[in-house]
């Protein structure tokens, strides 16, 4: 089967892989549908943060090809999401909503999502079963289908571990694929009015579609300057942090009022906690989010929001390649050509 490989720096390719396989009785082998770059993915990529060459990816649906004798759930032939998350979907975290901490998916398979088919573990507490085949859907539903591996329901984790509900003030830190999620988490949620932070008009635009009423393009004191304007000197209601960089943090931080939440999806770079921990005390400010519950929130309701066309997060792709083109597809990223670049692997 071919893969994508990360190499080194800047450079990707597709190798040949032998075919996977099952390994133990609960795994379920899927032909991948569509896969796709996560902005997380261009940390290595860019040289940012470690990782070893090998085959990488961590969000797409497909169709079930073989399932292990353990497998309950789930049929050959069945179209599934397949998240992140690896959970068993029958332990006491999971059972709590938070299958990213499963400690019976420690084995999870490490990338390979984004090739030709890959070996989800835990497939009856991990997998996500959608309503027919992948032919019965059009090329922006498929989109759409596809963020529900990662993007949507992380952006929806940091509306949740924010407590966004009716008539909330929130401000969104992030215009890309996860902040522009998050803005569309808050609308689903009910909030009011939704401060969008972007500096690039294209993701602007795209925040005011998905429901965003301002926008702020300063960073630091003049954005947090703005912020307090639009919300009459106190704060807002929530801020979801879908950056982890320290302005990014520091900024929600200040963002809101006293009593305010926070919460945070962003993965942690260059982050010291010391400085505002007593800020967050003294504001009685709520702080949570952390690795989302992918598996949760689509079984909960963003699967259906998605099926009834409450929500099209599939906007967020606004670059396709083929598996040949996966260097193409990670540059487009890096260089902001593309908000996310959407894979196109196979028709079911």
């Amino acid at each position: 089967m071919r893969s994508a490989y990360f190499v080194e720096k800047n450079k990707m390719e597709v190798r040949e892989f032998p075919k996977a396989q099952l390994v133990k009785e609960t795994d379920a082998i899927i032909k991948i549908v569509r896969a796709c770059v996560c902005g997380s993915d261009l940390w290595w990529f860019r040289g940012i943060s470690e990782r070893q060459p090998g085959p990488v990816g961590h969000e797409a649906i497909g169709v079930i090809e073989e399932g292990g004798a353990g497998v309950k759930n789930f049929k050959a032939g069945d179209f599934v999401i397949v998240p992140f998350t690896h959970g068993c979907g029958h332990c006491p975290i999971c059972l709590a909503g938070f299958e990213a901490n499963c400690p019976n998916a420690k084995d999870g398979v490490n990338g390979g999502y984004q090739g030709e088919f890959y070996r989800a573990i835990n497939a009856d507490g991990a997998l996500v079963k959608i309503p027919g085949r992948p032919s019965d859907y059009s090329e922006e539903q498929l989109a759409s289908l596809t963020t529900l591996a990662d993007v949507m329901p992380t952006g929806f984790h940091a509306a949740k571990a924010a407590d966004v509900h009716e008539g909330d003030t929130v401000v969104v830190f992030g215009d890309g694929a996860v902040g522009l999620c998050a803005v569309i988490s808050a609308k689903l949620l009910g909030a009011k009015r939704i401060i969008a932070m972007s500096r690039h008009e294209d993701r602007a635009a795209l925040a005011r579609d998905f429901g965003a009423t301002d926008i702020i393009a300063e960073r630091g004191a003049e954005a947090i300057q703005k912020i307090m304007a639009i919300t009459n000197g106190y704060g807002a209601d929530a801020a979801l942090e879908c950056v982890g960089t320290k302005e990014a943090i520091e900024s929600a931080f200040q963002a809101v009022r006293a009593g305010g939440r926070v919460g945070r999806v962003g993965v942690p770079h260059d982050v010291d906690y010391n400085e505002w921990i007593d800020s967050l005390f003294w504001k009685n400010i709520q702080l949570g989010g952390g690795v989302a519950s992918v598996a949760r929130w689509d079984k909960e309701i963003l699967l259906e929001a998605v099926l009834s066309g409450e929500i099209d997060p599939g906007r967020v792709f606004t670059e396709e390649f083929t598996l040949d083109e996966i260097q193409k597809a990670y540059e487009a990223m890096d260089q902001r050509t593309a908000i996310k670049s959407l894979l196109i692997i196979s028709e079911g």
